[in-house]
This record gives structure tokens, sequence and C-alpha cells, in this order.
């Protein structure tokens, strides 16, 4: 199984919930959350690359598309993605109605 593909199935999942929170109403607010996002994906680059340029961490040649930004690959930023788009649709959907 590829990273991609990997990837794929957990923001299929977070692209479900998302939208839930989208037609139920109780949408997070996109653009703070886009914000959020453009840090986190920034901090992620940062620190993949720190972490795979000292031998931290390795990825399977043949499991990666071969993008990458520096030495990161590009499948390792949709963890980035998923978590600031699940945790606030989350947020909204369990959140208690007054």
């Amino acid at each position: 199984m590829t990273y991609s593909l990997l990837n794929a199935a957990f923001l299929a999942v977070v692209g479900a919930v998302a939208l839930g929170a989208v037609l139920s109403r109780r949408s997070p607010r996109w653009a703070s959350v886009g914000w959020t996002a453009i840090v986190l994906l920034i901090m992620t680059a940062v620190f993949d690359n720190v972490m795979i340029g000292i031998g931290l961490v390795a990825y399977d040649p043949d499991r990666i598309s071969g993008l990458t930004i520096g030495i990161a690959p590009i499948e390792d930023f949709a963890y980035a993605i998923a978590a600031v788009v699940l945790l606030p649709s989350l947020w909204m959907l369990l959140e208690r109605r007054r």
C-alpha cells in the first residue's frame, strides 16, 4: 500500500466529517482553519525536513510519489491537513446546544 492511498482513505473520512459539519450548519470558521493550516504546514515542512535529514524517519522510496518539499515527501503533509480540518469539524458537531 502506498502512502498516497493510505492518505486518501484518511482524507475521505475527514472530508465526510467536514461535510457533515457544513450540512449541519455548525461549520467551523473556515478562515481560521485556513490560517491555522498555513502555520501548521510551514511547521510540518520545517520539522519533517529536520527529522528526515538527521535520519530519525525514513520512507520506502517505492511507496512515495516522489514529490517532495525539501526532502519531505508530499504525502507527509496530509496528516497536518487532516488534523486541521477534522478537529474543528468534530468540535462543531459534538458541541452541545444550549
